[in-house]
């Protein structure tokens, strides 16, 4: 690492050896996303491709990883160098680091799938190949530590709000409809007849926001995450790339894959997510959110809600 001073290098102190590699590795992709928008073509091509390959930049050359990413190697020193690192091999060696604690390999339960079908049809197993794909990338050591910080920050929020529009509305839609039972300070925004800014202004330092978008990124979103960073809310982000402009800012970040034969992405793995979060909330909250989903129940039955069968 570099010698130069914490004010010449603001991520000296936040990349020490001290810290998990994983830490380490988050620092560096919150500062390549937040530097992205201001960086030159060249260096964006080299930030894009280091952001969504880690395991290639871990293990391959800099000249492959410059070939893939359409730059030279010299860009790639450039933007190691942008990183606070003296080379680019002191800027592989986190990246090697954080990468040794793999996904789960849940995809080759699928190819088992297709290995046993008897169908001319691939489709549908396609679909199950993608959805083990995601899956298997979401549970991951980092993001188990990534879970847990968003738990604390929910459980210690005064307010919820959770933002999805269009294609993430059924992802917000279901974070605030599972986790108001249990948290009822939770609140979906939904933005209705130009009441965005109206329905945010309530919330302030004191409060969360969780925001959901995948490219094409919608401008309500971004908007409201503007808004309620404006107002000290921190923010919760799951996305689908370090490049997205819901990243700058965020608290704490999720890229989760959506890939599909299907032509609209996948939201398999934010509502996977989701659970994993909120189940963590009322495992590590206080008492009373057992005590409110218990409520829940009992009310839903008084009213007649559920359907019983003998």
């Amino acid at each position: 690492m570099s010698a130069s001073s914490p004010h010449d290098n603001p991520l000296e102190e936040a990349l020490t050896e001290e810290l998990p590699s994983s830490t380490r590795l988050d620092v560096i992709n919150q500062r390549l996303a937040e530097a992205y928008p201001e960086l030159s073509p060249q260096l964006k091509l080299a930030a894009g491709y280091v952001l969504e390959h880690p395991m290639d930049i871990a293990f391959q050359s800099i000249r492959k990883s410059a070939a893939a990413a359409a730059v030279t190697p010299s860009t790639l020193v450039r933007l190691a160098k942008r990183m606070g690192f003296d080379s680019y091999e002191l800027f592989r060696e986190v990246f090697q680091s954080a990468v040794q604690a793999g996904p789960i390999e849940l995809s080759g339960r699928a190819t088992h799938l297709r290995n046993l079908a008897h169908t001319q049809d691939p489709i549908f197993l396609d679909v199950g190949d993608a959805a083990f794909d995601n899956i298997g990338k979401l549970f991951t050591a980092d993001n188990q530590a990534r879970v847990r910080d968003a738990a604390r920050l929910i459980l210690d929020a005064r307010k919820v709000a959770v933002v999805g529009f269009r294609d993430t509305f059924a992802c917000a839609y279901h974070f605030a409809y599972v986790g108001r039972i249990a948290m009822p300070d939770i609140h979906l925004i939904r933005g209705l007849e130009g009441g965005l800014l109206t329905e945010l202004d309530r919330f302030d330092e004191h409060d969360v926001v969780v925001a959901f978008g995948f490219e094409p990124y919608c401008a309500e979103t971004v908007k409201a995450l503007e808004v309620t960073g404006a107002n000290g809310v921190r923010s919760i982000v799951v996305t689908d790339t370090l490049r997205s402009p819901l990243v700058p800012g965020a608290q704490v970040t999720f890229t989760v894959a959506n890939a599909t034969p299907h032509f609209f992405p996948s939201i398999l793995s934010a509502i996977t997510l989701i659970e994993a979060i909120l189940a963590e909330c009322v495992a590590f909250g206080p008492n009373h959110l057992v005590d409110n989903v218990a409520d829940f129940e009992t009310r839903m039955r008084r009213m007649g809600a559920y359907v019983e069968i003998d």
